[in-house]
């Protein structure tokens, strides 16, 4: 970067994506997706870049899922166009949606209500699947809910196509605490699923699509039996949280924070850090798990964890690392200005807090991928 004539280095904080660990998670996922015998709908919620995208689809099937329609315009406009929104709609934003399928955008969208079936079936057809619950997480149908089969029948009405199929989100597969706790999640997903798409087609509706999915249960699922598709995105990356959950190792984790050491607090045993919550997010994913990683685990500048050093608290600008409560090691002696990396809780909130990543690659090359941002 140049600032008049004088070259200036790149700042801290800053996301950095190593390249190579993102691949080899690519690989795990496509890998699990081929023996399952269903494809995969990569979900951009995390990545929201063309190049984290383009990278994920590699001779792929060019289908993605996405979590606004913001994500939606971008990624058509970079030429992905079979996409899916897959969260609620509402009656506001049918408008948008049909402008995108007017220009050739395959848009399909989500809904949980009869209300909501009916409306999008009076302004004419959107493609649309009805979202599921199938663990009582957040939002959808109960798969022998009346109300599924009477929206079904409210969007089929409208014609060929106008009624897609149904999907699922395990999000309830992030409280599970073993490997076997993850292969029963995704059996309850897969079986609430194929149970609402045979109620379905039990009252004469055909349901093409049944599409389920989170990282967790697409990792660990055993059969995609009645199942067309799997959606995952977080797995691209990882986090403290599915490290948490055995869904990965630490050293999998793609996504950290580059800070810069600012300052000491010698009495209170800190060390403080130019990324705060700002650089990190407020997420506290952890704190429910085994092990509470306080805002972020920390490594040093080539990503080697720091034996129990964590962020501990978080202001604006400002982070503070200490040791994690009850460790017996000794707080490092870090100068002012030691580069560190901090791996986040979540990936998706973390990355959300910068405009771009620095793509690390096998070589120390580094590429400016930009993300996108918005509603």
């Amino acid at each position: 970067m140049k600032f008049g004539e004088e070259e200036l280095p790149i700042t801290t904080p800053a996301l950095l994506l190593d390249i190579g660990k993102l691949d080899a998670n690519l690989a795990r996922m496509y890998a699990q997706v081929d023996r399952l015998g269903v494809p995969l709908r990569p979900h951009m919620k995390t990545a929201k870049s063309i190049d984290v995208a383009r990278r994920a689809l590699n001779g792929r099937p060019a289908q993605i899922t996405v979590s606004t329609l913001s994500e939606a315009r971008y990624f058509a406009e970079h030429g992905i166009t079979d996409i899916l929104y897959a969260v609620g709609v509402t009656p506001d934003k049918l408008a948008e949606a049909r402008a995108l399928r007017n220009v050739g955008v395959d848009l399909s969208i989500i809904l949980d209500s009869v209300e909501m079936a009916e409306a999008v079936a009076a302004g004419g057809a959107v493609p649309t699947l009805l979202e599921i619950d199938s663990d009582g997480h957040r939002a959808g149908f109960a798969p022998d809910d009346p109300a599924l089969v009477e929206a079904a029948r409210a969007l089929a009405s409208v014609g060929p196509g106008a009624f897609r199929g149904v999907m699922t989100h395990a999000g309830g597969s992030y409280d599970c605490r073993s490997e076997e706790a993850l292969r029963a999640a995704a059996a309850r997903e897969r079986l609430a699923l194929v149970e609402a798409a045979e109620r379905i087609q039990a009252s004469s509706v055909p349901c093409a699509v049944r599409s389920a999915g989170s990282t967790p249960t697409a990792l660990f699922a055993d059969s995609a039996e009645g199942l067309t598709e799997l959606r995952a995105g977080v797995f691209m990356f990882q986090d403290l949280v599915m490290a948490g959950l055995g869904v990965c190792a630490i050293d999998d984790i793609a996504v950290s924070v580059q800070t810069s050491v600012i300052g000491h607090q010698a009495a209170k045993e800190w060390i403080i850090v130019d990324a705060g919550w700002m650089a990190m997010s407020r997420d506290r994913g952890t704190a429910s798990q085994p092990i509470d990683q306080g805002y972020g685990l920390v490594c040093d500048a080539a990503g080697q964890t720091i034996s129990d050093l964590i962020m501990v608290a978080a202001n604006q600008e400002h982070g503070i690392l200490a040791m994690r409560p009850g460790s017996m090691a000794t707080l490092p002696q870090l100068p002012l200005g030691t580069k560190l990396r901090i791996l986040p809780n979540h990936a998706c909130a973390t990355a959300a807090q910068h405009a771009a990543y620095r793509a690390i690659g096998a070589d120390g090359a580094e590429l400016q991928w930009q993300r996108m941002t918005g509603w």
